[in-house]
């Protein structure tokens, strides 16, 4: 008897799938089972939850800096300053660091830097270093050719041959 009591009492849970409430009461649908009382709001879209493998880094442009500039000087109201950052999604930092820039009137203060190391090298030291090793390639291949014409002269004194008088030096051209 107890079975028939258990299969009767199934259906009639199905049918009441949606828990009543009382009034006053908060619930959310997913978590009470219920539909919510939202006055048929759509349901918000669902975020990706994938994060990209390497995030990012923002570049603004100098015309960009500049109009966020303009825009924080010309705030006037309570917190102003902070709806602007929050609409364009900045910091106050950026606001600072940008006036820092300003201020101190770099050469093109607010286009974009490079990142990373700066170069350090000097120009002259590079095309030193650069007639350098032109200046070591041809000081072999002088060795070379100095060889070859030692040989040659070897080879002709065994077979008798006579080479013209050739006057080394600096001055033959």
């Amino acid at each position: 008897m107890l079975k028939s009591n258990l299969k009767q009492l199934q259906p009639r849970q199905a049918e009441s799938a949606a828990p009543q409430r009382r009034e006053g009461e908060r619930s959310e649908p997913d978590r009470s089972g219920g539909a919510a009382d939202s006055g048929g709001a759509a349901p918000a879209p669902i975020p990706d939850p994938e994060v990209p493998a390497k995030p990012k880094r923002r570049h603004f442009t100098a015309e960009y800096k500049r109009s966020i500039l303009d825009q924080a000087e010309a705030c006037r109201d309570d917190g102003a300053i902070g709806a602007l950052l929050r609409r364009e999604g900045l910091y106050s930092s950026h606001l600072t660091t940008w006036r820092r820039q300003r201020e101190q009137g770099e050469l093109q203060a607010l286009a974009p830097k490079k990142r990373g190391r700066k170069s350090t090298a000097n120009p002259l030291a590079e095309e030193n270093q650069r007639l350098r090793a032109e200046n070591a390639r041809l000081s072999r291949r002088l060795d070379q050719a100095e060889l070859i014409i030692d040989v040659q002269k070897k080879v002709s004194a065994l077979l008798g041959i006579s080479l013209p008088e050739v006057k080394t030096g600096e001055g033959n051209s």
